[in-house]
């Protein structure tokens, strides 16, 4: 099967085996400093990937690697007289021959070798988008549904997971919480993925977040400038200036979808008016929508968001109609 020793000599002194695991989602040969210890004094460097990653890297950087599958008998022989391996572990970890180290041990027939595990990288904060870009990928190449999507025919699920946010946000559910985040999240990368394929202005997933970061740090240069904010009114200030030279926009209105939800559009526009200091009166006509237009108006000056507190009081008239039906819960 391969050139490692089957027996070990008797009397032997055990030495060492290291197994070397690296993450998918960091570069390869970016390698921690104890790692490249162990690989540049161990006596062996092997590995039953001949495709892995590092393997250019290491020999780049004259670390010899021999591409073979030894078996944990192998391994206990290849280590006596204190010889050290190191194991530079596949994607899939290496479940057979730690699974066959663990039987040797406890079997207690073997002077076993120390046996070390060191993540050779680590990721990095928000590595694990990289996997759901990769995921997002196949999906659209592969799935017959995904494939066909256009972003107008997304639309309508940007909107159903951003209510399904909000309404994990009002129960305080921290699990649903978390999956919903995650599928608007999808609902980006899955825009930003259609996008990549726009025959006359594509972009990708790294475009946008090269362009909410450009615009974060433009806006907030109390953080990244010299300017000073030591207030949260301050800091509104500062993007509200920012905002208006990046926009350059000729009314308070411009920017505002007419689409959202009607209390959500009147409070939007009555906060415009209130910040630019402006003394626009309401319409002075009858008719419901304007007494909810003046009740939007009243609740943005108050402070209160007036879809969400009419969210929570018809909540609390859905509970009363479940009481009268005898429904629990």
């Amino acid at each position: 099967m391969n050139d490692v020793t089957e027996t070990a000599p008797a009397g032997s002194t055990t030495g060492r085996v290291v197994l070397l695991t690296t993450s998918h989602r960091v570069a390869p040969g970016l390698l921690s400093w104890p790692a490249w210890q162990a690989l540049r004094t161990a006596d062996r460097v092997l590995c039953a990937d001949g495709a892995h990653p590092q393997l250019p890297y290491l020999r780049e950087a004259g670390i010899p690697v021999e591409e073979t599958s030894p078996t944990a008998e192998d391994l206990v022989t290849a280590c006596a007289d204190g010889r050290t391996v190191v194991i530079v572990a596949t994607g899939e970890g290496e479940p057979a021959l730690t699974d066959g180290l663990a039987r040797l041990a406890g079997s207690g027939r073997v002077a076993m070798p120390e046996l070390e595990l060191l993540p050779a990288s680590y990721d990095l904060p928000g590595a694990r988008l990289l996997d759901l870009i990769q995921v997002m990928d196949r999906i659209r190449a592969e799935c017959p549904w995904s494939s066909q999507q256009t972003h107008k025919g997304l639309a309508k699920y940007g909107i159903e997971e951003s209510y399904e946010l909000v309404e994990a946000i009002e129960d305080g559910d921290r699990d649903e919480l978390r999956e919903e985040l995650g599928d608007v999240l999808l609902q980006v990368v899955f825009h930003a993925r259609i996008a990549e394929e726009d025959p006359d202005a594509p972009f990708s997933i790294d475009d946008v977040a090269a362009t909410i970061v450009t615009k974060l740090v433009h806006r907030h240069p109390h953080v990244f400038g010299d300017a000073t904010a030591t207030t949260p009114e301050e800091v509104k200030a500062h993007w509200l200036r920012t905002k208006a030279v990046e926009k350059r926009r000729e009314s308070v209105t411009d920017g505002v979808p007419l689409h959202q939800p009607g209390l959500a559009l009147a409070a939007k526009l009555a906060s415009r008016v209130r910040s630019a200091g402006l003394e626009v009166p309401l319409p002075a006509a009858e008719g419901i929508g304007y007494e909810l237009l003046a009740l939007a108006a009243r609740a943005e000056t108050e402070g209160v968001d007036p879809e969400a507190s009419l969210r929570a009081a018809a909540r609390a008239y859905r509970d009363a109609i479940r009481a009268a039906e005898g429904v629990a819960g």
